[in-house]
């Protein structure tokens, strides 16, 4: 599949709202507040920005100064219907940016809603249940064979045609439909139950599509957090799991123009997300030990943390698109299964390398 690079932003904004076409006693027709997180994926023209380098940087000062609107703010002054999808129409509206191919809003860390150039709305809710369990084919003092435990995190992801609709499926909806399962899984053993005698990412996602597709048919994903940095998305058909690493380093832009503050010597927390798919191995009900990935990509990860990027041998520059594409080539021959490679230098900015079969945005 063809090579694609998007730049991906986000934008904070804090603004009170009456969601008027619910029920009857809905709680959220009385008016309340929200942090809210506007973020958009675009795919950016060469030439869009000032330098090159300069695409996360600029396309986060455009979604800035456009919620900056809505920050503070009664949403109902702006919108008949404050929904995140009407939301996520008024940003993409307002955006003078070429290329976008998302625009999401989400309302609390656990629920928002994203919206294509077609629309077509992605809804999506997470949830959370505390679970013990042991892997029983990993090989003899491999850590997942012995009993642990997880807080375990997962995301129903629903995908419907919008049209001229105000919104997608409830929110309360989709609790009603994880709330018996929270019922079997949360305080459980999970090889106790009965389709998770091997209860990996991989096999937990895909039980839980049997159990959920049948009652919801817009369900287009599940996703597993087993950590908080290493999880598994399950489409029906496809499994991808992704493992996230975190390094520190110094950098400096060399297309930044005289007098911009980036072209100096300056540093990032970045995170680093590797997706990667591949078949289930029928036996280890995985798809890859999320350790093997860690200890693949060790040799490229010892050096990008508390290094000056610029001293990369072969790294054009160290904006994260480079990035991104110089840690393909560094890990290509190693993770042959991997098709996206997530570089943010901040919270939820930076770019996205893919050139596999996309999977959906993780939430911020």
């Amino acid at each position: 599949m063809k090579e694609r690079i998007f730049h991906v932003a986000t934008s904070p904004f804090e603004a009170a709202r009456r969601v008027s076409i619910l029920p009857a006693g809905h709680r959220s027709c009385r008016l309340h507040g929200h942090g809210f997180l506007a973020r958009v994926r675009a795919e950016l023209p060469e030439g869009w920005t000032p330098f090159p380098g300069g695409e996360a940087g600029a396309l986060r000062q455009a979604l800035d100064q456009c919620v900056a609107t809505l920050d503070y703010r009664d949403l109902n002054e702006h919108l008949l219907v404050p929904t995140d999808e009407n939301l996520a129409r008024w940003v993409r509206d307002c955006l003078d940016v070429p290329g976008i191919e998302s625009v999401g809003i989400q309302s609390t860390r656990d629920q928002g809603a994203d919206l294509d150039d077609s629309a077509h709305v992605h809804v999506w809710r997470r949830f959370r249940f505390e679970a013990a369990h042991q892997l029983p084919h990993v090989p003899e003092g491999h850590k997942c064979g012995r009993m642990h435990g997880h807080g375990f995190e997962v995301i129903l992801h629903a995908d419907q045609e919008l049209g001229s609709d105000d919104m997608g499926l409830d929110f309360d909806y989709l609790g009603e439909v994880w709330t018996p399962l929270n019922k079997e899984l949360h305080y459980a053993c999970l090889n106790d139950i009965p389709g998770l005698e091997n209860p990996t990412s991989e096999m937990l996602s895909g039980w839980l599509w049997k159990r959920l597709k049948p009652i919801q048919p817009a369900l287009s994903w599940i996703t597993v957090y087993e950590t908080a940095t290493a999880g598994c998305h399950y489409d029906g058909q496809h499994y991808r799991i992704w493992k996230e690493q975190r390094f520190e380093s110094a950098l400096r832009l060399l297309h930044a123009p005289d007098g911009d503050p980036r072209c100096s010597l300056h540093g990032h927390s970045y995170l680093l997300r590797l997706h990667l798919t591949a078949p289930l191995d029928e036996v280890m009900g995985w798809t890859l030990d999320y350790g093997d990935v860690k200890e693949f990509f060790r040799p490229v990860y010892q050096r990008l943390d508390h290094h000056l990027l610029n001293e990369l041998s072969q790294l054009n520059d160290a904006d994260p698109a480079s990035l991104a594409l110089w840690i393909r080539e560094e890990v290509a021959a190693q993770l042959s299964q991997l098709d996206r490679i997530d570089v943010h230098e901040t919270p939820g900015c930076g770019a996205v390398l893919c050139w596999g079969e996309q999977g959906p945005a993780l939430p911020s």
